[in-house]
């Protein structure tokens, strides 16, 4: 098995890479308050933590210690944390990403042959693994239209690119109900203009037709309840308030495993 980390593999690098465990989900973080004279706890829910994820790794037999270090060294600059968060993806789940850096020191145990052993482990402080050839659909009808997500296993955050016409006015406006969660959007949005909701990050922006950005989109959102795709059937409503014009919304899925 091996893993390709910042679009680079492990076996380019000369190393075979062993996953020493695969979760069944990320840790998992309980908000519990204990109540003086009520047995139990109060359960204020849960929610997903960081992943974690541990590789055991060997370094082929270079025949000389100065080739071991030389080889160390090119491995410290291939996964360097300061460069950030990076896709990792593995030989044996090639159908997904996850944003990971290294997480702890590694020590490099010297061999026989001057090969090496050492582990590497990675987090992830978004723990889901995003697919690598995401969902993507095209409505340009009003009304409810349908949409299936095949890929993943969690509710997913998806980015909406709305390409309408809305003028100025209050009684202007395009309202996106997803799964019956209603998302009401007005202010002015022009011809050739698209307003990009990104869910995960809770942000929204107006670009242009190139994809330069030209403002904040956030004051056209009327409310903030961000849209969220399940698996399996969605149901997207869409009306027209006033003089607003729909050309049309693109899904971007961003399907996900947890």
């Amino acid at each position: 098995m091996g893993f390709t980390f910042n679009g680079i593999t492990s076996k380019s690098k000369r190393i075979s890479a062993r996953l020493l465990n695969w979760s069944l989900s990320p840790q998992i973080r309980n908000s519990f308050v204990s109540v003086p004279g009520k047995s139990g706890v109060m359960d204020f829910g849960s929610d997903i933590a960081e992943r974690i994820i541990t590789v055991n790794c060997n370094i082929y037999p270079k025949y000389s210690f100065s080739a071991l270090v030389s080889a160390i060294d090119e491995l410290a600059e291939w996964l360097n944390p300061e460069t950030g968060l990076r896709q990792l993806v593995f030989d044996e789940a090639p159908d997904r990403y996850f944003n990971a850096r290294l997480n702890a020191a590694v020590d490099c145990e010297r061999l026989a042959l001057s090969s090496g052993v050492f582990q590497l482990q990675f987090v992830c402080p978004d723990p889901y693994g995003y697919a690598i050839t995401d969902e993507s659909f095209t409505i340009s009808t009003t009304g409810i239209n349908n949409i299936t997500r095949i890929k993943g296993n969690a509710n997913s955050a998806p980015v909406y690119s709305l390409k309408a016409v809305i003028p100025s006015g209050a009684a202007n406006s395009v309202i996106i109900t997803t799964n019956g969660v209603q998302l009401k959007i007005g202010g002015v949005l022009n011809n050739g203009e698209t307003l990009i909701i990104d869910s995960a990050l809770y942000t929204a922006k107006i670009t242009d037709a190139a994809g330069n950005v030209l403002r904040n989109g956030l004051p056209l959102l009327q409310n903030l309840n961000f849209p969220s795709l399940k698996k399996g059937a969605n149901v997207i409503n869409i009306e027209l308030n006033g003089s607003a014009v729909l050309n049309e919304l693109n899904i971007k899925a961003m399907s996900r495993w947890g």
